[in-house]
């Protein structure tokens, strides 16, 4: 079978040469998606490599689904299921997304999309077509610790998006992973801060790093935040998950 192109006209690779963005599926969630029955879509690769990152085999191996595997999938799951995630991985980094996003949401999906906030450009672009409900925004750190983390230099790009995200309205939240070696109490403080000069009101979600885990960085053993009410603010609400 061949898809030659989508409603709008936008060229989607035939099914006999597709490349597999997508390295697995989970097939229902009720946890990711806030009030959403819903699948998962794990894009592989990223453009960061992140040293607390869960994911190092989506983030370092290659794609097993193609668009059209993951569109059959969806259509078989829609009396079924009501939204889907696009995580990974870095979805937002992969050629054809915005076609995908179209046909996702013509059968009816509603669409989340976690992300590192580094393609900026692309997100404003979809938030504008109407093709995403929701959006997780991950908080690395502040630039002077972003590299370290991250092992990139895309600080500039997530401010950027952040900005757009709060200019279009469009609903999202922001997380972050802590790990005691990487973030301090401090550093939490400052970030909530640089949220809060941004404009930025709502919850503050942040997870602790799990431990015994394999992850990209060699991490040793980390503190576990059990307590974070001071660090909530009359606009922001700090919540650990």
């Amino acid at each position: 079978m061949v898809r030659k192109v989508n409603t709008n006209n936008e060229s989607i690779l035939t099914k006999s040469h597709a490349v597999k963005p997508i390295y697995s599926i989970t097939p229902f969630t009720l946890l990711d998606f806030p009030h959403i029955t819903a699948c998962i879509l794990w894009f592989s690769g990223c453009n960061m490599k992140c040293l607390y990152c869960y994911n190092p085999e989506i983030v370092s191996g290659k794609g097993q689904f193609s668009y059209e595997d993951s569109l059959s999938f969806l259509k078989k799951r829609q009396t079924l299921l009501d939204g889907v995630i696009l995580s990974g991985g870095e979805c937002t980094s992969h050629k054809h997304f915005i076609p995908f996003l179209k046909e996702v949401k013509q059968l009816g999906y509603a669409v989340k999309i976690d992300t590192n906030g580094s393609n900026s450009a692309l997100l404003a672009e979809i938030i504008k077509l109407k093709l995403v409900d929701y959006i997780a925004l991950d908080f690395k750190s502040l630039p002077d610790n972003y590299k370290k983390i991250t092992q990139s230099d895309l600080f500039d790009s997530f401010q950027k998006t952040l900005d757009i995200l709060l200019e279009y309205k469009v609903k999202f939240e922001v997380r972050t992973t802590y790990h005691s070696d990487l973030i301090s109490i401090s550093d939490l403080k400052k970030m909530i801060l640089f949220l809060e000069q941004k404009g930025y009101i709502g919850y503050y979600y942040i997870q602790n790093f799990i431990n015994n885990t394999p992850t990209i960085g060699n991490l040793n053993y980390s503190t576990k935040l059990t307590e974070i009410e001071n660090l909530s603010t009359k606009r922001i609400k700090a919540v650990l998950r």
